[in-house]
């Protein structure tokens, strides 16, 4: 076979392969609906570990990389829980006969939870001022119209949600109000004023962006602002999904944000601009390669490819926000210090202790 036939045999395996998956998918659709009338959970860990292990056996007698075979396969249960979620998820039909107005609803997180909630069978408005388009009926201003929804969801930008709030408490809408703002002691006077005016409100930190697809392994974290109704609502919205969902109060957020989002950040922000001063021309360094550079690099990509306004909010807003990024410094100087005075013995120390907290973490994690 010459080259053309031989890439003509190629591109029609592609085709059956994606024939395949297909299929799989269709049957995914299947195990789910199966699933859900035996009231079986829709992730089954042993089922997963036993589908790799088999991949990885029968990859290894053909001959094939069986790290490949089990990337491959979890890539594709991935996508069959994705599929299998999002059926639960409308089947089950929580917001069947109800309204949901998403206020800051052309933003990408307000655009996944219309999607989201619609997916439940809400009928979904949305309001915005910055007037593009949109699948749903859509206002310009959410203070014209009436506020009679079933749930009323605040994704505004962060700078603008307090107030939000507290025109939404002035106004007493019946049906569950939530904001999912990164922080929240920016919002503390907002959602203190809704509590006063005897709202069912409630608020939400999705730990995750807008192309998020399946929420297995992903967290939905809930405020608990004294209404135990509003916040049982609050969680029942994403009981058919396979998020874990953490409640705590306003202040334990912020504290421990300040790490998991402020330090995370600030710790890839040091690192691209580090490099930008450098004076090492981005061609020179890009010749070169290490997995640990790569792995950061790919990560601070992405973080400086987001808003500089949400992630200065993150940085800036959070009344906690200086504890972290002080640590962080504590620990460039800590670091600086054990290399220059040639601290090997130190330098250890340093080492064992974080991996001896890593270790930990995901011990905790594993339980």
């Amino acid at each position: 076979m010459d080259l053309n036939a031989l890439r003509e045999r190629l591109t029609a395996i592609d085709k059956e392969l994606i024939g395949l998956v297909a299929e799989r998918q269709r049957l995914s659709q299947e195990v789910a609906r199966v699933k859900r009338a035996t009231g079986h959970p829709t992730r089954d860990y042993r089922r997963e570990r036993d589908v790799l292990m088999n991949a990885r056996a029968h990859a290894q007698r053909l001959g094939v990389s069986p790290a490949v075979a089990e990337t491959l396969l979890r890539l594709l249960i991935r996508s069959s829980l994705a599929t299998q979620e999002q059926a639960r998820v409308a089947a089950e039909g929580h917001g069947t006969g109800k309204r949901a107005l998403v206020i800051g609803g052309l933003g990408k997180m307000g655009r996944w939870y219309a999607d989201f909630l619609a997916s439940q069978g809400f009928a979904i408005e949305l309001a915005d001022p910055s007037g593009g388009e949109s699948s749903y009926p859509l206002r310009a201003n959410w203070t014209e119209g009436g506020l009679d929804h079933d749930v009323i969801v605040v994704a505004t930008p962060l700078g603008t949600t307090a107030g939000v709030l507290a025109e939404l408490a002035a106004r007493r809408p019946p049906g569950l109000v939530f904001d999912i703002g990164s922080l929240k002691t920016p919002l503390r006077s907002g959602l203190e004023a809704l509590a006063r005016a005897g709202l069912r409100v409630s608020s939400m930190h999705p730990m995750f962006g807008p192309d998020t697809e399946l929420l297995s392994g992903r967290h939905v974290l809930h405020i608990d602002l004294g209404n135990a109704a509003a916040l049982r609502e609050g969680q029942e919205l994403f009981a058919p999904t396979m998020a874990e969902q953490v409640v705590m109060s306003l202040d334990d957020h912020d504290r421990l944000i300040a790490y998991v989002l402020g330090l995370s950040h600030a710790v890839n922000i040091a690192f691209f601009t580090a490099l930008a001063d450098s004076g090492e021309a981005a061609p020179r360094l890009a010749r070169l390669s290490s997995t640990t550079f790569d792995a950061q690099l790919e990560v601070a990509s992405r973080v400086a490819a987001e808003s500089p306004a949400l992630y200065f909010e993150i940085q800036s807003l959070n009344e906690y926000g200086r504890e972290s990024l002080d640590a962080l410094g504590t620990a460039v100087e800590r670091l600086r210090g054990l290399v220059s005075r040639g601290d090997a013995r130190g330098f250890e120390e340093l080492m064992l202790k974080g991996r001896a907290y890593l270790e930990g973490r995901a011990a905790a994690r594993a339980a």
